[in-house]
């Protein structure tokens, strides 16, 4: 038979956090006092960075970063100095940065909330241009490369000279109705935290993190005893989803067609450069990343491309469960959904954490089957079928290896 998840060896609920300074009071409290003194950018005040915008006439850049997270430091003060490459650019911006979502209109502020350094393009009106965010960035601190933040920045500065003639193209990039104004009305946050951060005490424990957002999406739904959608399961995916490979110096130039996905049934092929989504024109791999989230879970996607001298169009057939081959592994989103899904390589002890070591699961038991499910598969692809198709409060059967003993056993969702 084969296993269920090989590198599954019962890995829920695993007690990780993302990789931190060591002083976040310090980092925080350090970054107000730098800004405070910066005349060129303005300081977690989302308002006056509009107002600005407004008056001047300039696009307005909005930098949302988690001033403690070790993700993204490296391009974070890259965009902070204004090298030589971004001064220009960033010059024709109203520049804003923004450290905690306490207070974010969530109407307005939607981008793939666990990246620790994300940027919005806005004009003066609310209008939004494009995101920005990277997740090689994100997997390597140090990384201080600006080319494709820089071609952002073009990118945006040729969607605001063309604007409001092109409105119509942009109508997708906007953020759609939700359900909570702010992130401090969302059930799993309200009460635990204000609209503003507590200067006055330990500023830390004060912030309401991006990722938290999506993290209390999904609980929202799980403690209504509804599914989670797929969107939300599997947040903001790549090309690669499709089956699209591109350049790594072209975000947009395919490189590869994966056989056997939806991109292998269009007329894409390896050379092409791909130049909206959705009708939506691209200015970045997070551009992708927010068409993709706000595709339908099955339908037509809307692609054009260039080929050569030619321009041409067509669609790529999305099927029910396409999003299932996104890979969320290293998400700080999946390690909640984790716990709810599997909760099982660090088995909790205490409470609700403790529910699967209860249950007669130890660390290193090797999961081989689930709910009658033995094929091979990913974890990402695990968690998704658990969190679609099992309510919270249920137990599901499940197989394990323990040295060379097969126990039957059943699996608490959380």
């Amino acid at each position: 038979m084969n296993r269920l998840v090989p590198s599954l060896i019962l890995v829920a609920a695993l007690p990780l956090c993302a990789q931190t300074v060591k002083d976040r009071e310090g980092a925080v409290r350090g970054d107000r006092e730098k800004m405070s003194g910066n005349s060129r950018w303005i300081y977690n005040d989302v308002e006056a960075g509009f107002a600005e915008a407004r008056r001047t006439g300039k696009p307005l850049m909005v930098v949302l970063r988690c001033v403690p997270c070790m993700a993204c430091m490296g391009i974070d003060e890259e965009v902070l100095t204004e090298n030589r490459e971004l001064k220009s650019l960033m010059d024709q911006f109203v520049r804003l940065r923004i450290i905690n979502a306490n207070s974010l209109d969530l109407s307005r502020f939607q981008f793939d909330y666990d990246l620790s350094f994300s940027t919005l393009f806005f004009n003066g009106d609310g209008t939004v241009y494009g995101r920005y965010g990277s997740w090689e960035h994100q997997h390597d601190s140090q990384n201080r490369a600006t080319e494709t933040f820089r071609r952002a920045l073009e990118g945006a500065l040729g969607l605001h000279r063309r604007f409001p003639s092109n409105r119509d193209s942009l109508r997708g990039k906007q953020g759609g109705p939700f359900p909570y104004k702010r992130p401090v009305e969302m059930p799993i946050l309200s009460g635990k935290y204000d609209l503003h951060l507590n200067w006055k005490g330990n500023v830390v424990k004060s912030c309401v993190h991006c990722h938290q957002i999506g993290d209390s999406i999904r609980l929202d739904h799980r403690n209504r005893k509804e599914a989670i959608p797929s969107k939300w399961i599997y947040p903001y995916p790549a090309l690669e989803v499709l089956g699209v490979e591109t350049d790594s110096k072209d975000f947009l130039k395919v490189s590869g067609i994966t056989p056997g996905t939806p991109a292998s049934r269009s007329d894409l092929k390896p050379g092409d450069r791909i130049e909206s989504l959705d009708s939506q024109p691209l200015i970045s791999t997070a551009d992708i990343a927010w068409a993709l989230h706000e595709a339908a879970e099955r339908g037509r996607l809307a692609v054009t491309w260039t080929r050569g001298t030619q321009s041409l169009s067509g669609n790529i057939s999305l099927k029910a469960g396409w999003l299932s081959a996104t890979d969320i592994s290293d998400r700080v989103g999946t390690w909640p959904m984790r716990a709810m899904a599997l909760y099982v390589k660090h088995l909790g002890r205490y409470g609700k954490h403790g529910a699967a070591m209860r249950a007669g699961f130890l660390k290193h038991d090797v999961l081989i089957g689930l709910d009658g499910k033995s094929d091979r598969t990913t974890e990402s692809r695990l968690i998704g079928e658990v969190l679609l198709h099992h309510q919270g409060g249920r137990r599901i059967t499940a197989i394990v290896l323990r040295g060379k003993r097969r126990l039957d056993l059943e699996l608490p969702i959380q």
